[in-house]
């Protein structure tokens, strides 16, 4: 193996969606590179335990629950066997493919990869403990920091069992368990909660707050939850999971909500209320670095931390944590570095959640314009109009916009229904460059697509839809 590198013009501490970016980006531009990560592969959790690895599982999902609806069209399949070794090679070799791909692409940028966990000695200087048990020093000019974050694991459930899993150990697959506690009703516990209800498990959501997705507008929750409903075993709101305790017969939950059974026995339990950011144990109290009470990193506009040489983005630097948030706030602390005029300084961050159906949204929300105050023409587009949607059999979807009243201007888009998560990039992009509702609605849409909610959500903002009429109101 070649000696690790001594001395770098620019560190980036993190391999995942931030910081391979931000490598390449820095690369590109003529800066000597070296990106240090603690796994084994590049690609952060994102890619080797996170968003990529989820989306393969719950492809397979969607394709299990596809077979079973093709009943009601004349085609009937038989009920699925499922190989878990081959489905856990088929996520691995995905993961593999991806993260191959990027260290072929750091050799090609020039860009040196080190796997060692980082620290900070002082403002110019990282210690590196690297996989063989050795330690070495890197100095460097410049560093972006993108460590991330990790599966919250509040105390109440970390009893010491491996059947109480963090979203990294439920991608695993260990098993299909009969029965599945999910504690949390995010978007996490719901994407594997789906994945495991298609296996045949039988899964119970708790959630303390009165939702589940309480951050998503609730025309977009509704279809969801009704659809889950029938697929799990039972989701409980305005519930809490008061303690967990190992048995042999399964972990045993103590709930408390009303009309709630409690305890209850589960073969495993799935803990997602969230993630931490890692900005505590990497050494920043040995810079001028300002790292808060939760481990988020203080930064400006440019990305920058109260150290001058020092940049911190993804994760680590703020909510949301969205991987492609990160990758937008790279390109930011590279251009910084460079001099260039960047700022993070985008209107439009779009949320995806990949159920099915699929829930999608960016800029301002219906209740988030209400509790604003902020007066706005609200037009939906139900996708039983849709004669793509009728043609698929999902009729459940909805499409709908946030308009200012005066210059029309699109404010928010949120959508749920099938490939929500790529109809959002148009609300994205109506968001970010503020575009007016004719703008949506004069544009072409192809048909027969589930694009054209969007240009039909938005004629109702000044005339009738074309596939719904709703009276005027004298």
């Amino acid at each position: 193996m070649p000696a690790a590198p001594t001395h770098a013009q620019l560190v980036v501490l993190g391999g995942g969606p931030g910081g391979y970016p931000a490598a390449f980006e820095a690369a590109d531009h003529g800066m000597d590179v070296v990106m240090v990560d603690q796994d084994a592969q590049p690609g952060g959790v994102c890619l080797n335990r996170g968003c990529i690895p989820s989306k393969a599982l719950l492809h397979v999902a969607k394709l299990i629950h596809e077979a079973h609806e093709s009943e009601a069209w004349g085609v009937t399949f038989q009920p699925p066997k499922i190989d878990l070794d081959k489905l856990r090679s088929f996520k691995s070799d995905v993961v593999t493919k991806l993260t191959g791909g990027i260290r072929q692409l750091s050799g090609a940028r020039g860009v040196k990869l080190v796997q060692a966990r980082g620290k900070f000695v002082n403002n110019k200087t990282l210690e590196l403990a690297h996989a063989d048990g050795t330690t070495s020093q890197l100095t460097f000019d410049k560093c972006i920091v993108a460590v991330g974050s990790r599966p919250a694991m509040p105390k109440i459930f970390d009893i010491g069992d491996e059947r109480v899993m963090d979203s990294t150990g439920a991608l695993n697959l260990p098993e299909i368990p009969g029965t599945m506690l999910v504690i949390g009703g995010g978007y996490i516990g719901l994407e594997m909660g789906s994945v495991y209800a298609a296996l045949g498990t039988k899964i119970t959501v708790v959630e303390a707050l009165p939702t589940i997705l309480a951050a998503a507008d609730r025309d977009l929750v509704a279809p969801l939850q009704k659809r889950l409903a029938g697929q799990f075993a039972a989701i409980h709101v305005n519930t809490k999971v008061k303690s967990l305790k190992a048995s042999p017969e399964g972990i045993v939950a103590e709930l408390e909500g009303e009309g709630i059974t409690s305890p209850q026995t589960f073969n495993r339990v799935l803990v997602s209320v969230g993630r931490a950011p890692n900005g505590k144990g990497i050494g920043l109290e040995s810079t001028k670095v300002v790292v808060n009470d939760r481990g988020y990193i203080q930064v400006d506009r440019n990305m920058r931390t109260a150290e001058p040489n020092i940049l911190a983005i993804g994760d680590v630097a703020g909510e949301p944590m969205l991987a492609h948030k990160a990758t937008r706030e790279a390109k930011v602390a590279v251009e910084t570095l460079l001099g260039e005029p960047a700022q993070f300084d985008n209107i439009a961050i779009p949320a995806v959640v990949f159920t099915d159906p699929e829930l999608a949204w960016c800029g301002i929300t219906e209740a988030e314009a209400k509790a604003a105050g902020k007066e706005v023409i609200v037009t939906k587009f139900p996708w039983a109009a849709s004669g793509r949607a009728q043609t698929i059999g999902r009729t459940e979807g909805l499409t709908k916009l946030i308009i200012e009243p005066k210059t029309e201007r699109i404010l928010g888009v949120g959508i749920v229904g099938p490939g929500a998560g790529e109809l959002i990039a148009e609300g994205v992009l109506a968001v970010e460059t503020a575009a007016v509702a004719r703008d949506l609605a004069e544009t072409i849409h192809a048909h027969p697509t589930l694009s054209e909610t969007i240009m039909e959500a938005a004629e109702s903002a000044f005339a009738q839809a074309t596939h719904v009429f709703r009276p005027k109101r004298k």
